[in-house]
């Protein structure tokens, strides 16, 4: 699936949006209409990054926001790949 986190397998939640009219009962009206009901999704905050596994390989992948500011991953600095490669071509 697209929209899921990774690790803590966060995915899109659904709902109803709800659009009432009128004055509450408690405020002195004769209460809240219901005129529309509609479906809408929230959406987790999920960001692409690379990240550096124990062997030293760099993966891409799909994390939740409060996933990276926990600092839970270990993040591969700019420029790396292409230093990786440039050493297993040395050889």
């Amino acid at each position: 699936m697209a929209r899921v986190c990774d690790y803590s397998g966060k995915k899109p939640h659904t709902g109803n949006k709800v659009v009432r009219r009128g004055k509450p009962k408690r405020e002195g009206g004769i209460g809240l209409n219901v005129t529309g009901i509609s479906k809408r999704r929230w959406k987790p905050n999920l960001q692409t990054i690379r990240v550096v596994e124990e062997n030293g390989q760099i993966h891409k992948i799909k994390v939740c926001a409060r996933y990276i500011k926990a600092g839970k991953f270990n993040k591969s600095p700019r420029g790396t790949r292409k230093a990786l490669m440039a050493l297993a071509a040395a050889k």
